[in-house]
């Protein structure tokens, strides 16, 4: 107990010095006098270490000391994820350990980019294929950007039916063969209200064929219909229910599927906001970065492990 509150003390010590001063710095003299101080935090540990050497503390105050000193030790150095106590899956957990290497691992890297997607797909899509006045915005989502000859995928394409072709091709034939059947009745869906909202743009007053409304609101309930299938599937493989499928449209739709619109409206004005530093042209940049989780502090994007795993 005694060296493990020694060694404590002094990361902690440690920890305040760099906290204050910043771990990277350019200016000479900040340099200069990190130094000085990291010095003295060294000769503070030592002669901690030669007093402690001198007297063995009760077993009491040892203790005491230590549950008073670790709570600000763990503040400085943990992940925030660490704080709110949240068991992330693991590849030991449900089905995992029975499935092919590649499947495992594109499951836990793929299943909140998935579920962000379907919270998208409910708190957002349903609304703009509902009102014609944000058909404009609906048919950019469909729309290749093919910039310099360097094709990037839609919005669509890349947030759910290149993720869910990912997912299947990494998992057992038998599995695949399902879920491909899903992903297809999905991109069928997505078709459906490509051709419905396409030629309508913002603020250009065209004639709405109310044949057009009734098709892209049911390509909608189609694709809620496969993307929950895609989701069913998964989570019987994984032998896992963490995707939370999308309830029908209702008063209780958003109740029934028990995550917050609130914070998803919150992850994605942040996300905005990081992806337009820099301008267009470095916000693909950015984007790769969050989804790597690198700059979910910086930003202010809320932990994606804390926000898969809301229970509202």
């Amino acid at each position: 107990m005694k060296i493990l509150l020694h060694l404590l003390s002094c990361a902690f010590l440690f920890l305040q010095l760099h906290v204050s001063f910043g771990f990277t710095t350019f200016s000479a003299t900040k340099v200069s006098t990190t130094r000085t101080r990291t010095g003295t935090t060294m000769e503070v540990c030592r002669r901690h270490e030669e007093e402690a050497s001198l007297r063995e503390p009760e077993p009491d105050a040892a203790r005491r000391s230590f549950l008073t000193l670790s709570p600000a030790i763990l503040v400085a150095v943990s992940h925030p994820r660490a704080a709110m106590a949240i068991k992330a899956t693991g590849p030991t957990d449900g089905n995992l350990p029975d499935l092919p290497t590649d499947a495992v691992r594109s499951y836990l890297q793929y299943r909140i980019p998935l579920q962000i997607a379907a919270d998208y797909y409910i708190f957002s899509l349903q609304d703009m294929v509902g009102d014609v006045e944000q058909w404009g915005d609906v048919s950019q989502l469909f729309r290749v950007n093919n910039n310099k000859g360097q094709g990037q995928p839609s919005k669509i394409e890349r947030d759910y039916t290149n993720t869910m072709r990912v997912l299947l091709l990494s998992f057992p034939p038998d599995v695949a063969e399902d879920m491909r059947d899903a992903q297809f009745r999905f991109e069928k869906a997505m078709n459906t209200i490509s051709k419905a909202t396409a030629g309508y743009k913002k603020d250009l007053p065209v004639e709405i064929d109310t044949k057009s409304i009734v098709e892209a609101k049911q390509g909608w309930e189609d694709g809620r219909v496969a993307l929950n299938e895609f989701f069913v599937l998964l989570n019987s493989a994984v032998g896992l229910s963490e995707l939370k499928a999308i309830p029908a449209p209702g008063p209780n739709q958003v109740k029934e599927y028990g995550r917050s619109a609130r914070r998803f409206n919150e992850l994605q004005k942040k996300t905005k906001l990081c992806q337009n530093r820099g301008g267009p042209a470095l916000s693909q940049a950015w984007g790769q970065l969050m989804v790597s989780g690198y700059l979910q502090d910086s930003c202010g994007i809320p932990d994606l492990e804390e926000y898969f795993y809301q229970t509202a």
